[in-house]
Formats: structure tokens, C-alpha cells, sequence
């Protein structure tokens, strides 16, 4: 379900594409560096977003340094890496457990139990740290299960779980701008949910498998249903951004809140319209 919080590369200026991937990278060390190379195996996109949005909100201070790697054997490169890369590592490894667990249960998927045991160890010393907050994430996910279980079809509990999942991530601490960063969360958790399903539909149409928009899927205005729910997803979370004061980055964080995010859902058009194209014996131009 995550990979959807990435940047838009080509509005991107190049000092920013490089501190982003700056802060990417020192993601990746930290993550090799508490937990090894299973930990590593659980980097994502996703937590470099939340990362930069902590670190700029927070402006705390950060480490460059620069470090060969598989990927870059030959030169070093920078990383970036903070106090906020330190918890997002954490919850990186939390949440990609959760999701292996989740595949074991659901599927009995090999896999999945593999995955788990390996990160097994390290996730009960995370778990112990940030025992709360794991509780409530568990809570949200227990609840995500039970909704897809009954096949719940309302839109808005369903995707209200992992938005409650994604407020939560996002709270690094109990203060003055929790209520903001949790409201951002959890209309970015809703969007991020609902882009998963759209993407997944076709395919869990096919398998039989639970899908919160199967219901709508066919309908005429189906498309345009999903469009109007996305965007309304992402006006709300935009909305509570502009509310905190992120000016260390600010480009970074609003190209992947207003162009990054939407790059998936820009993906599957295209492939919709080539599709359709191709149906009516066109040629794409």
C-alpha cells in the first residue's frame, strides 16, 4: 500500500532532486545501520516524505555525510540523517512487519513468514520503544482487517482506518502541532488508500479479493467518482499542510504533495486512454 508519496521529478530543481535523494540515501544507512540488511530490504519512498516534513516542521539539526554503497560503489555519495530519520527507520520497519503479517495471515504466503522472521527480532525492540504508538497502529490495522473481512463497502470507514494509521505516523510528538499533522495524516492515509484500491481493482476483480470500490466500478461516472474522491483527499491534507510552518524545503514537500503523489494516478489514465485507443484500432500519437 505505500510507494505512492514520491516526488515529481521534472519540476523539481536540480539542488532539490539531490537533497531529496540526499535524504533518501541517509534513510537507507540508518536502516542498514540499526537493523541491518533486512532493514534495508524495507526502505521505501514514503518515510523520506515524512522525514523532510518532521525535519523542516521541526527543524532539527542534521548530519551530511557522504558514504559508498552497493548501489554506489565506486563514489561516495551524500546522505542526510537526523533524529527524524532515526524514528521513520523505526516505524519503516513497523509498518513493513505489520504488512508481511498481514500477507501471512491472509494468504499463508511463504514469503511473507520469511520477511517476518528476519525482521522479528529488531521489531520487538521497536515495538518496546515506541510501545503506544505501535499500539495504535496495530489497533488501525486490526480495524483495516475486520472492515475488509466484512467486506465493508463504505468508502469512508474503510479508508478512514489506515487514514487513522497515517495521523498517527505522522505525530512525532505530543505538542502544539499534533492536531494539524494528524488531520494531514489522515486525509493522506484516505487518499493513499483509496489510490491503492483504484490501482488494485482490475486485478482483485479477477481474484476475487476485497476491494472498497467494486461496488462503484461500472457504473458511468465511476472515473470521475474516484477523481473527485482523490482530489478531495488531497485538498484537505494540502489544506492542513499550508497551516504548518515548513519553510526549510517547502518545495521539496509541495512537489510531492501536489505533483508527486498524483503520479500513479496519472499512470494508470494514460494506460486507460492508450487502452482505449488501441480498441478503436488508433495509434497512439
Amino acid at each position: 500500500m505505500f510507494g505512492y508519496l514520491t516526488i515529481y521529478k521534472p519540476e523539481l530543481k536540480f539542488k532539490e532532486f539531490y537533497k531529496y535523494k540526499a535524504y533518501y540515501c541517509g534513510l537507507c544507512r540508518t536502516l542498514k545501520e540499526e537493523y541491518g540488511f533486512s532493514g534495508q530490504m524495507t526502505l521505501t519512498y514514503d518515510m523520506t516524505f515524512v522525514i523532510i516534513l518532521l525535519t523542516s516542521l521541526y527543524e532539527c539539526g542534521t548530519t551530511q555525510s557522504l558514504h559508498h554503497c552497493k548501489v554506489h560503489p565506486v563514489k561516495k555519495i551524500p546522505m542526510l540523517q537526523n533524529e527524524m530519520t532515526d524514528y521513520c527507520a523505526a516505524m519503516n520497519m513497523v509498518l513493513s512487519y505489520y504488512h508481511l503479517l498481514d500477507d501471512w495471515k491472509d494468504e499463508k504466503s511463504i514469503p511473507g513468514l520469511a520477511g517476518m522472521k528476519l525482521l522479528n527480532k529488531n521489531v520487538g525492540k521497536i515495538i518496546h520503544t515506541y510501545k503506544k504508538k505501535c499500539g495504535i497502529i496495530q489497533d488501525c490495522l486490526r480495524r483495516l482487517s475486520e472492515c475488509e473481512k466484512q467486506g465493508v463497502t463504505d468508502i469512508d470507514k474503510v479508508s478512514g482506518c489506515f487514514g487513522d494509521l497515517m495521523g498517527e505516523l505522522l505525530v512525532y510528538k505530543e505538542d502544539t502541532w499534533e492536531p494539524v499533522l494528524r488531520r494531514m495524516g489522515f486525509f493522506l492515509g484516505k487518499f493513499i488508500y483509496l489510490l491503492d484500491a483504484y490501482d488494485d481493482l482490475e486485478k482483485d476483480i479477477k481474484k476475487k479479493n476485497y476491494n472498497p470500490l467494486k461496488p462503484l466500478y461500472g457504473e458511468k461516472d465511476y472515473e470521475e467518482h474516484c477523481r473527485e474522491l482523490l482530489l478531495m483527499m488531497m485538498a484537505e491534507c494540502s489544506s492542513e499542510f499550508e497551516k504548518l510552518p515548513c519553510i526549510q524545503d517547502e518545495e521539496i514537500l509541495r512537489n510531492i504533495l501536489y505533483a508527486g503523489v498524483w503520479t500513479k494516478y496519472n499512470k494508470i489514465q494514460k494506460e486507460l486512454n492508450e487502452g482505449k485507443e488501441q480498441n478503436n484500432g488508433q495509434q497512439p500519437i
